[in-house]
C-alpha cells in the first residue's frame, strides 16, 4: 500500500501518519508520497517521496478519501467531535525514536509553539502576543524551566505551507510586534534575546546538521512540557507523551467534549492535552455555551491558570 496525501500539516499528522504507521506495523506499507520536508515524520518508511511543494485545505483534493479517516473532526463530528475510527490508526512513538543526548538543557524544557496566520480569510487572532510571551517567559523561568520558542515565519524553504499561510504572507502578516516601553518596537524573536533561559528554535536549526523538521523532532523529544496554539502544532505537540496546553479561540475544537478521552488529541500519545479556551465573540457564530470574550482582544488568563496548575 502506498499512502499519498498533501493536506494541512495537522491533518496529515492526525490522519495520514497514524494510518501509515499502522500499515508499517502490519507489514503493508510500501511507500509514502507526501509534501516537502515531511520525511522525518515517516522515519519508519524507507520509501518516502516528497512530491508536493504545496498543501491544500480541500480534503478531497488532498487525497484524504483514500484513508480510513478523511475528516479530522471525527467520523460523527456533531455527536462525537474529535473521535476517529481507530481500527487502522497508530501514532508513531516520536519521543522514543527521536530522544537524544545532543539537545539537552540545564533545566526542564517547555517547548512553546506560536503562529501568526490568517484563518480562512480572517485576520490573525489565534496567536500569543508580545505581552503574553513576556509573561510566559517570566513565569516559566521563575518556575525553573528553560524554554525553546518556535514560530514558523512561512518563509522557510525546507517545508511546504498551505493556502492560509500563503495568504498570510501576501497580506503582510509577517511578524508579531509591539512597542515595548523603554525598548521600542520589537518582534517576538527579538523578545527572546532578553531572556537567558529562552532559546529560539530557528537558532538551533541554523547550527544543526539535521533538517528543520528533524532538528525540531529531536528537541521536542527532549522537552518536558508544551504550550501551543490550537492547530497543526498542537497536534504535533500532543505526540510526545507529555502534557500540552493548547490555546483555543475558535473553530470546531470548541464543540463540547472535543478534548474528551476518546478524542484523537488524547490518543496521540500518553500525554494529556489541556484546552485553554478564549472564545472570541466577534469571530465565533457558535460559542457552545462557553464564556464569551467580547473585548475584541485576546484573553490568555486560562493559559496562565493551566500553567500554574500543571507546570
Amino acid at each position: 500500500m502506498v499512502v499519498k496525501t498533501n493536506p494541512e500539516f495537522g491533518v496529515e499528522l492526525a490522519l495520514t501518519v497514524p494510518y501509515a504507521y499502522w500499515l508499517h506495523q502490519n507489514r503493508k506499507l510500501e511507500g509514502v508520497i507526501t509534501s516537502k520536508g515531511m520525511r522525518p515524520y515517516y522515519y519508519f518508511c524507507d520509501n518516502v517521496i516528497e512530491e508536493f511543494d504545496y498543501r491544500t485545505i480541500d480534503n478531497r483534493a488532498a487525497g484524504l478519501d483514500s484513508l480510513p479517516n478523511n475528516w479530522i473532526h471525527g467520523i460523527n463530528s456533531l455527536e462525537e467531535p474529535g473521535v476517529l475510527d481507530y481500527k487502522q490508526w497508530s501514532p508513531p512513538p516520536y519521543r522514543e525514536y527521536y530522544k537524544n543526548t545532543e539537545y539537552t538543557f540545564n533545566r526542564p524544557v517547555v517547548f512553546i509553539t506560536n503562529k501568526y496566520n490568517m484563518e480562512h480569510g480572517e485576520v490573525p487572532f489565534g496567536y500569543f502576543n508580545i505581552q503574553a510571551l513576556y509573561e510566559m517567559f517570566t513565569v516559566l523561568g521563575n518556575k525553573g524551566y528553560d524554554i525553546v520558542y518556535k514560530r514558523a515565519t512561512n518563509r522557510e524553504k525546507e517545508f511546504t505551507i498551505d493556502q492560509n499561510e500563503m495568504n498570510s504572507l501576501q497580506m503582510g502578516y509577517h511578524d508579531i510586534v509591539a512597542d515595548v516601553e523603554g525598548v521600542g518596537v520589537i518582534n517576538d524573536f527579538q523578545l527572546c534575546n532578553y531572556f537567558e533561559h529562552v532559546t529560539l528554535l530557528e537558532d538551533l536549526v541554523a547550527n544543526s546538521k539535521y533538517s528543520y523538521n528533524e532538528t525540531q523532532l529531536k528537541i521536542m523529544a527532549n522537552s518536558d512540557k508544551f504550550i501551543t496554539v490550537c492547530g497543526g502544532n498542537s497536534i504535533l505537540s500532543a505526540m510526545f507523551d507529555r502534557d500540552v496546553i493548547s490555546y483555543v479561540h475558535k473553530g470546531k475544537e470548541l464543540r463540547p467534549n472535543y478534548f474528551g478521552p476518546d478524542s484523537y488529541f488524547q490518543k496521540l500519545s500518553k500525554g494529556t492535552v489541556y484546552p485553554a479556551y478564549d472564545v472570541m465573540g466577534h469571530i465565533n457564530t457558535n460559542t457552545y455555551n462557553y464564556k464569551v470574550n467580547n473585548t475584541g482582544t485576546n484573553d490568555y488568563s486560562e493559559v496562565f491558570k493551566l500553567i500554574n496548575e500543571h507546570f
